[in-house]
């Protein structure tokens, strides 16, 4: 049998429920500026690993264009950014469940100091950054 006081226990259960929802609301529809304007978006969910000769940086987009993705350093921070749209196809369809977001994205991550050039491809529903290091 549990020592815990019910009353307490439901308490501690329902704000760590709206902290979680909190931190989902600020990382998938934060106002993000941009040219001065302040515009919805989301932030996808990313992975960065480091080597000697790169900075890796795997950006969770399934069904975007690495094409349509733009990456640019700006004071040392690398700012992606783009849209997720429904496929003209899907358009005119029955939504049963949207989970993926829709519409413009942005993430912004620190870079260590230094100089690099930046490439991009597509893995596994991923857009891959290499980051390469200037030596």
């Amino acid at each position: 049998m549990s020592t815990k006081d019910p009353v307490n226990w439901m308490l501690s259960e329902a704000i760590d429920s709206l902290a979680r929802a909190e931190r989902l609301r600020q990382q998938f529809f934060s106002l993000q500026s941009r040219a001065g304007s302040r515009e919805p978006s989301w932030e996808p969910p990313i992975d960065v690993l480091e080597t000697d000769r790169e900075i890796l940086i795997l950006v969770a987009l399934p069904g975007v264009d690495p094409e349509h993705v733009e990456a640019v350093i700006e004071n040392g921070t690398l700012v992606v950014s783009g849209q997720r749209v429904l496929p003209v196809e899907l358009r005119n369809a029955r939504i049963h469940r949207l989970e993926l977001p829709q519409g413009r994205f942005e993430r912004r991550i620190i870079l260590p100091t230094g100089r690099y050039a930046v490439s991009r491809f597509a893995v596994n529903g991923c857009i891959v950054l290499r980051l390469a290091k200037a030596l």
